[in-house]
């Protein structure tokens, strides 16, 4: 049976989400073509959820499509990652420095950190699919504290170029990841401006220079 409507749409972006990280973290090259009938073999799909992701990816510039030839992995370079964490990092400090603003700022500061408590559960156990989903969850709460909706969304759109999993999947990162969390929460607390600034520009640093050293492993930048 065919999926309509939204189960349609909601399988469309899980395959986007997949060839997405596949490209950002360096598992699908740069020029090379995605063949659609063994990306559906591959995602358990048919051929139509897996055009139509790569459309969604072609207007985020992570592929190019050429006439009688499918779609390809767009050129992705050093300065793209750099420029691309820069901009999340500014504009994510940005939203955090308005959190002190909040009127509900001594509710929300306890489940800002019960939130981090669970991080550090799912960080401790090892659980890769907590930790994704927990610090996606930390960022929500952080956005929405901002008050600040036009923001959120474009940086919910730019967040698309950071591969959580991989981060998930490293203890290292998780353990700084909880540590640089309370910190930030304390700041947000005390409503030290430029304390929240460079906490998250860190996080951000950190997270960037992780991605690349990947790809430099994969040689995902060699011609």
């Amino acid at each position: 049976m065919s999926t309509s409507g939204p189960a349609r749409q909601q399988l469309t972006d899980e395959v986007a989400d997949r060839l997405r990280w596949k490209i950002m973290t360096g598992e699908l090259a740069p020029g090379g073509f995605i063949r659609l009938d063994e990306a559906a073999v591959e995602f358990g799909c048919s051929v139509t959820p897996v055009r139509e992701a790569l459309v969604a990816l072609r207007s985020e510039g992570l592929v190019r499509s050429y006439a009688h030839r499918g779609f390809a992995v767009a050129a992705l370079s050093r300065r793209d990652i750099v420029d691309i964490f820069w901009m999340q990092a500014e504009l994510s400090a940005r939203m955090a420095m308005r959190v002190p603003e909040n009127s509900t700022l001594t509710t929300a500061l306890p489940r800002l950190n019960e939130i981090v408590d669970r991080l550090e559960v799912a960080v401790d156990a090892g659980n890769a699919r907590a930790i994704s989903a927990t610090e996606r969850e930390f960022h929500r709460a952080i956005y929405r504290l901002a008050d600040s909706p036009k923001a959120a969304w474009l940086l919910g759109s730019m967040a698309r170029y950071s591969p959580f999993e991989l981060y998930a999947d490293d203890p290292e990162w998780g353990r700084l990841t909880v540590a640089g969390h309370r910190r930030l929460i304390a700041m947000i607390g005390d409503d030290d401006k430029p304390g929240i600034h460079a906490e998250v520009r860190a996080a951000y640093t950190d997270a960037r220079d992780r991605l690349i050293a990947r790809l430099d492993a994969s040689g995902f930048w060699q011609d």
